[in-house]
């Protein structure tokens, strides 16, 4: 009898933490886009290999840089990303919460989506005004 009460109490953890993790894996706490330079990309971990990244965002000309630390478990948004360093671009993230380890990532902003951004101070040119026409000779 004993037993089976240990039994059963083995699989119920099993069953409720699987629940758990297919829970937090699939929920996004919130979600997003930061837009800036990625300044350091790199695969890392010792079992689990995740691409880890930092994105700097300039908000004023002058102020302080803000770093945005990011996670990329997608091979082909790593690889885009590789090709746009140095260059300005816009991710979009999800955040997880309440992920056990690292082995999902060092942070818990997923990165899932990159495009390129405009580069600042790159404007686009202004609508030329149209000159009025002479004006006809008097008769």
């Amino acid at each position: 009898m004993m037993r089976r009460v240990i039994l059963f109490f083995a699989l119920g953890t099993f069953v409720a933490l699987g629940l758990y993790m297919a829970f937090v894996l699939n929920w996004s706490y919130s979600s997003g886009e930061r837009a800036g330079w990625i300044q350091k990309f790199s695969r890392k971990g010792w079992i689990c290999k995740t691409w880890e990244g930092e994105l700097i965002m300039v908000s004023l000309p002058g102020s302080l840089p803000e770093k945005f630390a990011f996670t990329v478990r997608d091979d082909a948004v790593a690889a885009r990303i590789n090709q746009a360093m140095g260059e300005r671009v816009t991710v979009h993230y999800q955040q997880h919460e309440g992920l056990p380890g690292s082995c999902f990532g060092d942070t818990g902003y997923w990165v899932d989506g990159v495009t390129m951004s405009a580069q600042v101070g790159s404007a686009p040119a202004p609508a030329a005004t149209p000159t009025p026409a002479p004006a006809a000779p008097p008769k």
